[in-house]
């Protein structure tokens, strides 16, 4: 087996570890500048909306010579309003010129045909009035809202509200991140991005309810035992997940990049930019938000409570002591009752022990 294939399979049984909630102070600093990033990008820049949410009209040419440069000069002169040109795989050409009324595309149509020099009756044009478009962007924050609003009902019902709350404020870190990275590099935001933005959502909430449900079967009958804390429970919930976490945030990433980078930047997609930047960047969040954000949160928020508080009291004290007596055996002298790797843990140990059960049948003695 690899060196790589030995330290996941270890990571896996709760060997091995890293500290995650010890340092969360460290991920809320990183996440806290990159929202300040994507909100700075946001005001400066603003959404990009298309026009189906805008109003106006996509008109779609044949195959021209005319370079994308060329058309957005054209289609702005022929309109008086700013038009995005996209060029398609084929050769095409995709203009969209945003707020313009069904009596105004006729007269900018002909004379896109002749800027163009393509005859008038090849080019298509999709027409989208204002109303529809205000109705669209309505619709897709009344889903947003009802969205979130279920999220919190079904995890303060499932788990407790704490854990309702973490992973709330993850998935408001995700959807803050991904609108900004749209500000930043000016993608336009279109019901596609809206499909994308709710599908990374519940990609993001499905990976933090798995370790929620790790850490809810490894708290129960924490406070009866004196090994662990609560933060290191979670630590190992976290741990235990890790690779599975990453295996799947990597797979589904890579044919999100094949949308995205080949189908997109290669073909010319503008449908598939729409979807496939938002997938791609919101899966990222999402998995950053899973293991750094929504379970140092819970841990953060369980530790204020008084018996949690009696309980780290507790298994401290009981490792002073061990470590007073271990020092008065000699150094070579291991501390019983004090977990491997000091006072502050990474991992509580192999992920089938848990406060209740103590040793499991199956460890090596």
């Amino acid at each position: 087996m690899s060196r790589i294939g030995a330290f996941t399979a270890r990571l896996y049984r709760g060997e091995v570890g890293y500290d995650f909630v010890g340092k969360r102070k460290i991920w809320y600093s990183i996440s806290v500048l990159i929202a300040i990033t994507a909100i700075v990008g946001l005001a400066v820049r603003g959404i990009n909306e298309s026009i189906d949410f805008k109003g106006g009209a996509v008109f779609t040419t044949p195959k021209t010579s005319v370079s994308v440069e060329e058309a957005v000069s054209d289609a702005q002169d022929a309109s008086g309003k700013t038009a995005v040109v996209q060029k398609l795989g084929n050769g095409s050409l995709r203009i969209q010129i945003a707020e313009i009324t069904t009596k105004q595309s006729d007269p900018i149509k002909a004379q896109l045909a002749k800027d163009l020099k393509v005859d008038q009756n090849q080019i298509t044009a999709d027409l989208v009035g204002p109303s529809w478009g205000s109705t669209i962007a309505n619709k897709a924050w009344t889903g947003l809202i009802i969205f979130l609003v279920l999220v919190v009902i079904y995890l303060a019902i499932a788990f407790e509200w704490r854990m309702a709350v973490a992973a709330f404020v993850a998935l408001l870190h995700d959807i803050v991140i991904t609108v900004g990275v749209y500000a930043l590099v000016g993608f336009q935001v279109s019901p596609g991005t809206v499909i994308g933005l709710l599908t990374i959502l519940g990609y993001s909430l499905y990976d933090t309810v798995v370790v929620f449900d790790s850490l809810k079967e490894q708290s129960k009958g924490i406070t009866k035992q004196t090994k662990y804390t609560y933060s290191e429970i979670a630590n190992q919930s976290i741990n235990s997940t890790l690779v599975r976490s990453i295996n799947t945030t990597v797979v589904a990433l890579l044919p999100v990049a094949g949308l995205l980078f080949i189908g997109g930047g290669f073909l010319g997609a503008g449908d598939l930019n729409d979807i496939a930047l938002s997938l791609f960047v919101g899966l990222a969040a999402g998995a950053y938000s899973s293991i750094f954000i929504a379970t140092p949160l819970v841990a953060e928020l369980k530790e204020r409570e008084p018996r949690m508080k009696a309980l780290r009291k507790r298994v401290l004290a009981k490792r002073a002591k061990a470590e007073q007596e271990a020092a008065a055996e000699g150094p070579g002298a291991q501390a019983a009752g004090t977990a491997p790797g000091g006072p502050a843990p990474a991992v509580a140990g192999p992920r089938d022990r848990s406060p209740r059960g103590g040793r499991s049948s199956g460890r090596r003695r």
